[in-house]
This record gives C-alpha cells, structure tokens and sequence, in this order.
C-alpha cells in the first residue's frame, strides 16, 4: 500500500483544496422571456435552443 513518505504541508493541501467548489448553474432567460436552466429544453416550448 502507498504511504506518503513526508507529511503534506498546510499551504500544499490548501492549495489542492481550492478546486473542491459547488458550481450552481444559473437560469438563463429564454426568446420568449421564459427562464430556463443552460443546456436544458424549454417546458413551455418544447425548443432546445
């Protein structure tokens, strides 16, 4: 089994920490002024993009 052979640093470990982030994905406003979610089909008109 692997085993770190010095023990991680606080500034390194803090630095691979920085990418563990939540990314909300944002409602955009579709043609006929409906919200959507990005990359999703509209409920009202069926429309992709």
């Amino acid at each position: 089994m692997a085993v770190p052979k010095r023990r991680v640093s606080k500034t390194r470990a803090a630095k691979r920490r920085t990418h563990y982030k939540v990314n909300l994905a944002m409602p955009v406003r579709d043609k006929d002024g409906s919200w959507k979610m990005p990359h999703h089909r509209n409920k009202f008109s069926g429309l992709y993009n």
